[in-house]
């Protein structure tokens, strides 16, 4: 019987890993694409979870900084076979983009990425996508007058003070705020969902997500490792990260490209380029590290970024049922959010439209890239494509 269970257990950790791998091979579309891939595989096709259960599942990942996706990826995994469960569904979606990003980033070192028409190219379609994103969160997460204010003092404080601490004072005056204003909302969701992790592990997650978290930069300055100052940098991006892989970029550009880690056009080159690919945007950090330190930085950096987002959805599975009920946690959530959409803003401007739009054609090209992607919904890899071959023709006129 042992040995039966044995064998049933492998078999469902190799079904786990085939099917997050499949989804990461064809998962093209963003973060809220990937929740409904998501959903048709795991609830409608698998019936590993039911309606209520995934739709818990997704509202803690949208509570918890990191990338809500991969977070949805990983619980499920965990439901269905414990934590190495977790594992291979987070290995499955993830590993295809970052191979690619890797080869992608070897292949551009060669190359000059400021003289490469079709860079500029790439650097036009974040514009487009990062637009995008910005339309469709604003409607979302600031409907209301108070949390548009919220979104303008975002705006303003990060643009004006761009620095590290900044974004992550923003972050808790506005949950401030929003706990203020909105305490006193009702909730009257009453569904169940119970993971098989107990709460002494969930504690020791949270306990090593917070501890590096205050250690590794200690550890930075004590040492002149370059490789401890990525993980640093990847880890602490990782670890403040609310609503979504978009809002990494400027808390990754502001780690890498002042520092002269990178430039801004291999920055943008590369944000372009993750958009072509399936599977979570917070693959883009294999690009940098790759950049900076071959595969090996590749490698290093995606296990970096993505580690708060494990130590995050592992450490509060056993205490969401409690915590997604109480009002003022909702309330200071909800201030978070709109906060999101002022930082997204103020890193669209700055690096991505100073950096990109240099022209009147410039504008006109992203004005047709954003146009396909949003009024005729083609889908990403042809916006990337499209920007590519459109940003060499623009090296010719």
């Amino acid at each position: 019987m042992a040995e039966k269970n044995t064998k049933t257990d492998f078999r469902s950790l190799l079904e786990i890993l085939f099917i997050s791998t499949r989804l990461g091979l064809t998962s093209f579309g963003g973060p809220v694409a990937h929740l409904g891939y998501f959903h048709e595989e795991y609830v409608r096709r698998r019936k590993w979870l039911d309606e209520k259960s995934y739709a818990d599942l997704v509202a803690l990942c949208q509570f918890l900084p990191g990338p809500a996706s991969s977070q949805v990826g990983i619980g499920v995994g965990v439901i269905r076979g414990g934590i190495i469960g977790g594992i291979l569904a987070f290995i499955g979606f993830t590993l295809p983009s970052v191979i690619a990003l890797i080869i992608f980033a070897l292949i551009l070192q060669g190359l000059n990425a400021g003289e490469v028409g079709w860079i500029q190219g790439l650097k036009i379609v974040a514009v487009a996508v990062v637009a995008h994103a910005i339309l469709g969160m604003a409607q979302k997460l600031a409907p209301d007058l108070q949390r548009k204010a919220i979104v303008l003092f975002a705006l303003v404080v990060t643009l004006l003070l761009q620095t590290a601490f900044t974004q992550v004072g923003v972050i808790l005056l506005s949950g401030i705020i929003g706990y203020l204003i909105y305490r006193n909302q009702t909730n009257m969701d009453d569904s169940r969902l119970s993971f098989p992790i107990s709460r002494t592990f969930g504690l020791a997650c949270l306990a090593l997500f917070f501890g590096l978290l205050v250690l590794l930069p200690i550890l930075r300055e004590l040492t002149s490792s370059e490789w401890i100052a990525m993980f640093d940098s990847f880890y602490r991006s990782g670890s403040l990260v609310f609503g979504g892989g978009h809002v990494v970029l400027p808390l990754l550009e502001r780690e890498f490209v002042p520092t002269g880690w990178l430039s801004d056009e291999a920055f943008l080159a590369g944000y372009g380029a993750a958009q072509a690919v399936p599977g979570p945007l917070f693959t883009f950090a294999a690009y940098i590290g790759a950049v900076i330190n071959g595969w090996q930085g590749g490698l290093l950096a995606t296990a970096a970024i993505f580690l708060p987002a494990f130590l995050l959805i592992l450490g509060t599975l056993p205490f969401w049922d409690s915590l997604r009920r109480n009002p003022k946690v909702q309330g200071a959530l909800m201030g978070v959010n709109a906060a999101v959409v002022g930082i997204l803003i103020s890193a669209f401007y700055h690096p991505i439209w100073t950096s990109s739009i240099l022209a009147p054609i410039d504008f006109a090209f992203a004005a047709i890239l954003f146009s396909m992607l949003v009024y005729w919904k083609l889908p990403p890899w042809v916006i990337v494509l499209t920007g590519a071959i459109g940003g060499t023709l623009l090296t010719f006129i």
